[in-house]
């Protein structure tokens, strides 16, 4: 990433690789389309899988040393779920 002022820059391979995780950097040019993209994704990640995302933001506490939230913890499979027999 290259920065100019308010201006970003990311190179292709960056792209790609942010697209890899399913973030969308195409066109992202300042520190608020940055924050807009992430937004995007974890919305979208919420929707689609929210145990990866709680998963994500668990490992993102951990990294930083602190306790999580009370309204962040692994929550187990819903009771009439497949997934507890």
């Amino acid at each position: 990433m290259l920065r100019t002022g308010d201006s970003l820059r990311f190179t292709a391979a960056e792209i790609e690789e942010f697209r890899s995780l399913g973030i969308d950097f195409d066109g992202v040019r300042t520190q608020a389309d940055v924050e807009a993209a992430l937004a995007r994704w974890t919305h979208v990640l919420g929707e689609e899988r929210p145990d990866l995302l709680e998963k994500i933001a668990l490992e993102m506490v951990k990294a930083k040393g602190v306790s999580p939230p009370p309204r962040l913890s692994v929550v187990g499979p819903a009771p009439d779920s497949p997934e507890q027999s």
